[in-house]
């Protein structure tokens, strides 16, 4: 009986994956009338009320982003701007034998007088400088200055024509249709996908667009029986403050009796875990672990820029898509660090926290650099680097392993993956300095060596979705 609920179950969500196999594509009769937008005078308190923050409006927000970008290309002088960041976001994803080319052409295009796209908002003292700089080395942050200067333009009178503009009643047209209030029958709820500390994940399908995602649900009696109040919350602020095309996004919340739930994106191909133990020999050969490390290193480096510490790194957090791609998810652990400062705290799982975590040390990002290095050499050699598969060993030993053990590599590495691996495992012994300080150091500057690595395969973020995965699930 219960295999031919599971039938029955799978056999719904696949027909919903696939748009119900009608003309609407899984969206309701009513989808018309359900994304109806509001006559712009009834967002005229939310125009007076919303936050008229440049960065957030127009870069961050995706809805916000397209539409200012949509303005400035009616207007020549604003359209060369965007032109130009455009341009300067090619030339940080160019591999390293192409992005001295890529920098010439950024600066023949944008900064000679005689160019029909010259840019005279930039100081030549500005550009001086970075053509010194891509003849000594072309490194990512190269035009750094000069996007701040462009940002400062833009934000300031550009802004302020933007917020008169149809294009920003529009923006105000949507955020007013976001605010509706999102309730349990806003979806269809299909099969269970997975279960949790906190509760169950189920397949969920948006009534008006027919959109699939992962519905996360929270029970509120184990997180009060748990004491996961603090945690539950501080994973949906987190999830809030991040938009990644390498790690779960949040794309609506609401409340129930029971539980709190997130709705995330969907991912359909199951967790690394399941990959490299499930599927043939265990783990995977290079090409596919430099792949997915590319892609997990992209999702840290934009968790840094919002200065969020992820600290569970591991293969069951790591989730494939249709098409082969990860994300990473269940951030319940993450937390954003405050400006100039540094964190402690003893949290994560069990033979993948660095040692500084399992000393109560304090730290940064560390943390996180040294699971992407257990998490490569799990994924190249079939096991972690501190205890074997099924191996029934107690907490304190794997944590002595991991403080004093040099983990060992098989002919399954190449001499570059053992020097990765390495690189950011060093110097786990504490007292090189105020609590290992000197240590944590160098491991955060070998961090920059290991991305180095992976951008000569061309991963990065803006173009990582646009490369073919070398295995679909």
């Amino acid at each position: 009986m219960m295999e031919i609920e599971n039938i029955v179950a799978n056999t719904v969500l696949l027909k919903a994956r696939e748009g119900g196999g009608g003309k609407r594509n899984g969206r309701s009769k009513k989808w018309k009338e359900m994304l109806q937008l509001p006559h712009i005078m009834q967002c005229e308190e939310l125009r007076h009320s919303i936050e008229k923050d440049y960065t957030s409006l127009c870069e961050k927000q995706p809805i916000g982003r397209l539409l200012f970008r949509q303005f400035c290309d009616s207007r020549p002088e604003l359209k060369r701007c965007i032109e130009f960041l455009d341009a300067v976001a090619e030339y940080e994803v160019a591999s390293d034998e192409n992005r001295r080319d890529c920098g010439l052409k950024v600066l023949d295009t944008y900064f000679n007088n005689g160019s029909a796209a010259h840019l005279p908002e930039i100081p030549q003292d500005t550009v001086k400088g970075c053509r010194e700089k891509l003849e000594q080395s072309p490194c990512k942050e190269l035009f750094k200055d000069c996007t701040r200067v462009v940002h400062d333009y833009l934000s300031r009178g550009p802004f302020e024509e933007y917020q008169k503009s149809m294009y920003f009643s529009r923006f105000l047209q949507w955020k007013w249709l976001e605010r509706q209030p999102v309730t349990k029958t806003t979806f269809r709820h299909y099969r269970v996908l997975g279960k949790g500390g906190f509760g169950e994940v189920c397949a969920c399908q948006v009534r008006a667009t027919g959109k699939m995602y992962a519905c996360k649900k929270l029970e509120k009696k184990r997180i009060k029986k748990r004491k996961g109040e603090a945690m539950a919350l501080n994973e949906k602020r987190i999830l809030e403050k991040v938009n990644s095309h390498f790690v779960v996004s949040l794309a609506y919340t609401y409340e129930t009796k029971d539980a709190l739930c997130l709705v995330l994106t969907i991912m359909n191909g199951g967790d690394l875990k399941f990959h490299i133990y499930n599927m043939g020999n265990p783990g995977f050969d290079e090409e596919r672990a430099v792949f997915y490390a590319a892609e997990i290193c992209c999702g840290l480096e934009d968790l840094q820029r919002e200065r969020i510490v992820y600290r569970d790194l591991k293969p069951e957090n790591i989730l494939l898509d249709d098409r082969g791609h990860i994300r990473i998810s269940d951030l319940g652990l993450a937390v954003q660090i405050p400006e100039a400062e540094t964190i402690r705290g003893r949290v994560g799982t069990v033979g993948y926290m660095a040692p500084e975590v399992i000393n109560n040390e304090n730290y940064t990002y560390s943390p996180d650099w040294w699971g992407l290095g257990c998490l490569i050499y799990e994924m190249i050699q079939g096991q972690s680097p501190f205890r074997k598969r099924k191996e029934k060993v107690k907490r304190e030993e794997v944590d002595r392993r991991v403080r004093e053990d040099q983990e060992e590599y098989s002919e399954k590495f190449s001499e570059e993956a053992n020097s990765i691996c390495r690189m950011v495992g060093e110097d786990r012994a504490p007292g090189q300095g105020p609590k290992g300080a000197t240590g944590l150091h160098r491991r955060w500057s070998h961090c920059s060596q290991a991305a180095s690595y992976f951008q000569k395969h061309q991963l990065q973020e803006t173009g990582s979705k646009h490369v073919g995965s070398t295995f679909c699930p």
